[in-house]
């Protein structure tokens, strides 16, 4: 007769007490909404145009992180990690049925000011094809649309943002925080644009898409101030723990890296 030490038990107890959890969280039924773009929610037509429109940004991502990668090796890991960030912010869905899809934070305004814009779209590329295979957000058909609002709006508009404000000499915190929550918002608005544009057929634009607009609002005004504040905090935490990578991500300099400034 085996006996077990004492220790061992307990840690066994613990991974089956995990493991029986994750499958309850896994196999329960539970109602469900679409995250990002539904799909077919948009047209052939609309959806091959958005795609066309996303994949240069994609490749010249891919491209950045290659060149970047082989002048620093520890450069993958933090994009791995902010990858993580995307794709877990991302995975938190706040219905909106008058819109025909989810509100949800978005994470790239994060990712843009720690890895640059080309790269927060790939970034983004890739966990929205993961949350589309494995998940039912959004959709292949809609994939596109969904990496042009949140993937290249979302990031250019916070690292936009990010680097007007600190040309300002605006303090690291608040361009951070308006960094997060403008991408947020940039993200909806062009959201907004891509289902007023593809499901309106003969209807006026303008009227649809202030319809959708307006029903985003309720949930993402405060959403988009809470990514703001999750942009500050991180950054803010990277100032404390992790100064010397803001040095060599090039968002504060050596002399400034005491606080956050």
């Amino acid at each position: 007769m085996i006996i077990l030490n004492p220790r061992f038990r307990v840690q066994g107890l613990r991974l089956f007490i995990a493991f029986m959890t994750l499958a309850l969280l896994v196999f329960l039924p539970e109602d469900s909404y679409a995250m990002h773009i539904s799909e077919g929610i948009l047209p052939l037509n609309w959806a091959a145009l958005w795609l066309a429109v996303a994949m240069p940004f994609v490749a010249y991502g891919l491209w950045r992180l290659n060149t970047i990668s082989k002048r620093d090796i520890s450069f993958k890991p933090l994009v791995g990690l902010m990858a993580a960030v995307v794709f877990i912010v991302s995975c938190m869905p706040v219905p909106v049925p008058t819109a025909g899809t989810c509100s949800h934070p978005a994470g790239t305004g994060m990712s843009a000011i720690a890895v640059g814009p080309a790269i927060s779209i790939l970034i983004t590329a890739v966990a929205l094809l993961i949350q589309a295979l494995f998940l039912a957000h959004g959709g292949l058909s809609t994939w596109g649309a969904d990496i042009v609002s949140m993937g290249v709006i979302g990031s250019f508009a916070g690292y936009g943002v990010f680097k007007m404000l600190r040309g300002l000499k605006v303090n690291l915190t608040v361009s951070a925080f308006f960094a997060g929550l403008l991408a947020d918002w940039a993200t909806y608005l062009t959201t907004s644009v891509e289902l007023a544009a593809g499901i309106r057929g003969d209807s006026a634009f303008m009227p649809l898409f202030t319809r959708i607009l307006i029903a985003f609002i309720p949930t993402q005004l405060p959403l988009g101030i809470l990514e703001g504040a999750m942009t500050a905090g991180m950054v803010n935490l990277l100032v404390k723990k992790r100064p010397d990578l803001l040095i060599r991500l090039g968002m504060i300099k050596a002399e400034q890296a005491g606080g956050a400034v």
